[in-house]
């Protein structure tokens, strides 16, 4: 897994869009990072971390190839606003729902 900055992060993101566009999908997830690249130890050993602040996991992967990012408090706004910039671009391939349901209602009610 790569670690990038955040426009770093947002172009290579971009990209794998675009090379999932025709077959394939992308995979996003967040997660609340605290800082820690070991885990957290078990009972017995107690450790006191307080992060200096809170920091968002940002990972997305094609299979193949991940990426993630971390956003700090004070770059969140900027760090969303160009994200869903992104995401209202290339989120034009998903599949329309079927209106199956509406013809299983009618079939329960009579």
């Amino acid at each position: 897994m790569v670690l990038l900055e955040n426009d770093s992060f947002l172009t290579e993101l971009t990209r794998l869009f675009q090379k999932c566009r025709t077959s394939g999908s992308v995979v996003i997830t967040l997660k609340k990072y605290d800082g820690r690249t070991k885990p957290v130890p078990r009972k017995g050993h107690v450790e006191t971390f307080e992060p200096a602040d809170n920091k968002c996991l940002i990972r997305a992967s094609d299979g193949k190839r991940k990426i993630s990012t971390v956003v700090s408090t004070k770059e969140v706004i900027k760090f969303q606003m160009a994200y869903s910039n992104l995401l209202r671009a290339h989120i034009d391939g998903l599949k329309k729902k079927d209106k199956k349901s509406k013809s299983k209602k009618t079939k329960a009610t009579q």
